[in-house]
């Protein structure tokens, strides 16, 4: 298994809630440390959650695929980068009209943040990843830039929340091409 993959996966897959959580620093009027660590908590949890179904998903199809399940991998996160960084150039002005700490607002964002999360999980199972320690691993590092975004959200507005979701995006593509030469003999 390679860890550091999955960490750049995670780091990936975190952007979209790094974004949230800058918007969510950025429309909360104060912040305390506990409603951080709700926001942050469940942005981590369904980021955590997702590859696991996914992984259960892809484990159960594997074998029907399996001659170009590394296609399926490089295609998925080609499209989810690809998605990210295509999502990221829109401008969304009904940021401002809500509250994150609302619970079904909260569980809105986390659901919406964490469906990419799916998708990668479908392809670890093709690419033999531990499901458990990839949903850690992702869970983990979601948690940490989330808690960075609402604190930086609060302290430099919006100004940087889109950009790293291009990082995010290339991050993605990147591994999936990673996969794809791997699994070709080119790397």
């Amino acid at each position: 298994m390679d860890y550091l993959a999955i960490f750049l996966i995670a780091i990936g897959l975190s952007m979209d809630s790094f974004a949230v959580s800058i918007t969510s620093g950025l429309v909360l009027s104060k912040i305390e440390f506990k409603n951080a660590l709700k926001i942050a908590f469940s942005l981590a949890f369904f980021q955590a959650l997702m590859p696991t179904i996914g992984w259960l998903i892809g484990s159960s199809i594997q074998v029907y695929i399996q001659s170009v399940d590394h296609w399926i991998a490089f295609g998925l996160l080609f499209l989810i980068g690809m998605k990210m960084i295509l999502e990221s150039l829109k401008k969304d002005e009904n940021d401002k009209n809500f509250n994150p700490l609302k619970p079904k607002v909260l569980l809105m964002m986390s659901l919406a943040t964490s469906i990419d999360a799916l998708v990668v999980g479908i392809s670890f199972a093709f690419s033999n990843y531990n499901w458990f320690a990839s949903g850690f691993i992702i869970g983990a590092t979601t948690f940490v830039i989330s808690m960075l975004g609402i604190f930086f959200g609060k302290k430099t507005g919006e100004r940087f929340g889109k950009k790293m979701e291009i990082v995010g995006g290339l991050i993605l593509i990147f591994i999936g091409v990673r996969i794809l030469l791997q699994h070709t003999g080119f790397l």
